[in-house]
């Protein structure tokens, strides 16, 4: 599986912004998906996941509320729609695919392929 993620920018404390990953494979439906991110000097963090028909869903505490996750297997696309952006959330936002059909943990260990990541810095 291959993936690219796009769709970040620069924007101010408040906006919107949505990111897009594009995935190769036949067998697109049958990942989970995740959205991770990672500031300088900070680990790489859990954000948000999806299950493989997409009827399942989860966020990290920070961004519930304000973020949503989906993805269109028909074109083998899963996109993090954020909302209500805060400076904090500058990071590197990278896209990833699990070998299963929900990540075992929303460790970044438990997915296996990687996008490259987009970056988004949110101005206060």
């Amino acid at each position: 599986v291959q993936l690219q993620a796009s769709g970040g920018g620069l924007v101010q404390a408040g906006d919107s912004l949505r990111l897009s990953c594009a995935a190769s494979g036949r067998t697109f439906s049958t990942y989970g998906l995740g959205w991770f991110r990672q500031a300088p000097g900070k680990e790489r963090e859990f954000v948000s996941a999806i299950s493989g028909s997409g009827t399942t869903t989860a966020y990290a505490n920070s961004v519930k509320g304000r973020f949503t996750i989906s993805r269109d297997n028909a074109k083998n696309m899963v996109y993090l729609q954020m909302n209500d952006l805060k400076p904090e959330g500058t990071a590197a936002y990278y896209c990833a695919a699990a070998r299963k059909y929900w990540a075992d943990s929303y460790s970044p260990v438990s997915y296996a392929y990687w996008g490259q990541g987009t970056q988004v810095t949110v101005s206060s």
